[in-house]
């Protein structure tokens, strides 16, 4: 009942400069992410107004390159104005519950078959679940078995990186995170604009 999501969000996506300036004009479309360890299965990926954590993201990539991201030479932050539209919102708990219950089944299958699940693990120079083979098959599963379409975007937050100080109940790169299933949801994108400290926000 309560899974369409008034209103439009910002998102913000880190890639290169050329992509950006492309994407806005039309020239090329974002791809969807189906990697096996995506941490909210396969889709458009944004930062919920984060655009700090988004030029982050890029600039990772762009000093450390990945054969599974494209090449970042310039990093650059791409804006959306987005729909989540039926969002599977894995901050309510109905959704939370939906989940739990896609891995029970998943579970029961696996040991039919014999078989093993994949588990979530730290990256190599990280305490962090940066690789999510198992939440990525467990949200994917819950797609399949409901109808194809059901849910346009999945939502989640992550507490992620260092403690920002001792004992800290907060890290330093805690943010929201969507993944958009359905690009329909994506009403349009922007190049963000530098702030003007000349004036107060209103």
């Amino acid at each position: 009942m309560y899974s369409s999501k008034p209103g439009l969000i910002v998102g913000f996506h880190g890639c290169d400069k050329d992509l950006c300036e492309k994407v806005v004009t039309g020239k090329v479309q974002l791809t969807p992410s189906e990697n096996k360890y995506d941490w909210l299965g396969n889709g458009i990926y944004f930062w919920e107004n984060n655009h700090d954590r988004a030029l982050q993201f890029a600039e990772e990539i762009s000093l450390n390159p990945r054969r599974d991201k494209p090449v970042i030479k310039t990093p650059a932050v791409l804006g959306a104005l987005i729909d989540l539209g039926q969002c599977l919102d894995l901050m309510d708990s109905q959704y939370l519950n939906l989940l739990k219950q896609s891995y029970q089944t998943l579970e029961i299958s696996y040991a039919t078959l014999g078989m093993e699940l994949p588990v979530n693990t730290n990256g190599k120079s990280s305490n962090d679940l940066l690789l999510r083979n198992l939440d990525c098959l467990v949200i994917e599963s819950l797609h399949k078995d409901r109808l194809p379409n059901s849910f346009d975007s999945v939502r989640g937050v992550f507490w992620e990186g260092a403690d920002l100080y001792r004992t800290a109940g907060f890290k330093e790169k805690n943010h929201v995170q969507i993944c958009i299933r359905n690009p329909n949801c994506i009403k349009g994108y922007f190049i963000p604009r530098k702030f003007n400290s000349g004036y107060n926000l209103v």
